[in-house]
């Protein structure tokens, strides 16, 4: 059993059904995202990647589809922000409180605006970064859009 991270202990205590998914985590990988889908057989259009942008001087958190790449202009529009720009490495780590490739939208030590790519939606369940590297976790979208208040938008 994977050891408890603030993602699956905000899972546990919002009450919501969701199964882990660990695998080798690949520090080298070219996208991690895409490292991970592999890994455990899951096509990369229902396992999300997890990006930290500032839209504005406002962080939001991004979840799209691990082979997509998001497109900033149309992330800044769905914000009501004139321009978007991905965080570095070292502010990503700070605001969340997680390490990049373990950055989960569950447990951010703030909370923030979540966007989520509309085209994952269809799916009956998707894959989120379980708050470790090598570490997913698998649920509902219902139970993901409810629990971060995220907001649907065609942002790839």
């Amino acid at each position: 059993m994977a050891k408890a991270t603030p993602a699956t202990l905000a899972l546990e205590k919002a009450g919501v059904a969701f199964k882990l998914h660990e695998y080798a985590y690949d520090p080298n990988a070219e996208r991690i995202g895409m490292q991970a889908a592999e890994a455990l057989g899951i096509e990369p259009a229902r396992l999300l990647k997890t990006l930290m942008v500032r839209a504005d001087g406002a962080v939001l958190c991004v979840l799209v589809p691990s082979d997509c790449e998001v497109n900033l202009k149309k992330l800044a529009h769905a914000a009501g922000a004139k321009s978007a720009a991905m965080l570095g490495v070292a502010e990503a780590e700070r605001i969340t409180g997680y390490h990049v490739g373990g950055i989960s939208p569950f447990g951010q030590k703030k909370r923030v605006r979540v966007f989520i790519e509309t085209s994952a939606l269809a799916f009956p369940r998707i894959v989120v970064n379980g708050g470790r590297r090598g570490l997913q976790a698998e649920l509902a979208p219902d139970d993901l859009m409810s629990l971060l208040s995220a907001t649907a938008a065609e942002i790839c």
